[in-house]
């Protein structure tokens, strides 16, 4: 028979050398370099890192723009209102009203109030202060309101002519219901810090109660 060449064996020494230590132990087989990692998603409710954003670039009519424009005028602040006057009570008749007006200013003008401060109406007949100015005519007795360095006394026909004072009294001493109703709620307006009433008591409070 003919004789078949044996295929050649191939030795494990043939296998090309391998790389082996120094100690004899065989080198393990290098793995692959993993690329860069990819950034992990954020878990929810929690932000993720934060970059800061590269500063934008602004053009010249960028910064024209964001120029603050002047503010307008403020808004004019809400003044409080005026305190109400304190009111003061002085029981009298019709007949003795004015005489307890009178008594009213004289301890007003000693307690240290300047004359210019008060301001008398009268419902009823004038007084004799006033109708003795009136007699030189109206100009020359309006003037002195308008001078407000003195006592000025006025009828409730005119009453609302005349301008707020710190200290207002009224005599309430005669004169048609309709006066003291006009009277009362005039001088409570024209009255900065006190007034004062003298008259009936039961009239001046129905009076004033509506008013107030």
């Amino acid at each position: 028979m003919p004789l078949i060449p044996e295929e050649p064996q191939i030795h494990e020494s043939a296998q090309g050398p391998r790389a082996t230590p120094a100690n004899g132990r065989t080198a393990p087989t290098p793995r692959p370099v993993p690329g860069p990692r990819p950034a992990a998603p954020p878990r929810p409710g929690r932000p993720g890192p934060l970059r800061p954003a590269p500063p934008a670039q602004r053009s010249p009519r960028d910064v024209a723009v964001a120029k603050p424009e002047p503010s307008g005028p403020a808004a004019p602040v809400a003044s409080a209102p005026a305190a109400a006057p304190q009111i003061q009570l002085i029981p009298a008749s019709a007949e003795g009203a004015l005489d307890a007006a009178e008594e009213a200013v004289d301890l007003l003008l000693e307690s240290g109030r300047a004359p210019g401060d008060v301001l008398v109406i009268t419902t009823g007949e004038q007084h004799p202060w006033a109708a003795h100015e009136l007699s030189f005519g109206e100009a020359s007795y309006w003037a002195q309101h308008d001078a407000g360095d003195d006592v000025f006394y006025a009828g409730a026909a005119v009453a609302s002519r005349a301008a707020s004072r710190p200290v207002v009294v009224v005599a309430v001493n005669g004169g048609p219901d309709a006066a003291a109703a006009d009277a009362l709620p005039l001088a409570h307006a024209r009255a900065g810090a006190l007034l004062i009433v003298c008259g009936d008591p039961l009239q001046i409070n129905s009076v004033l109660g509506a008013a107030v």
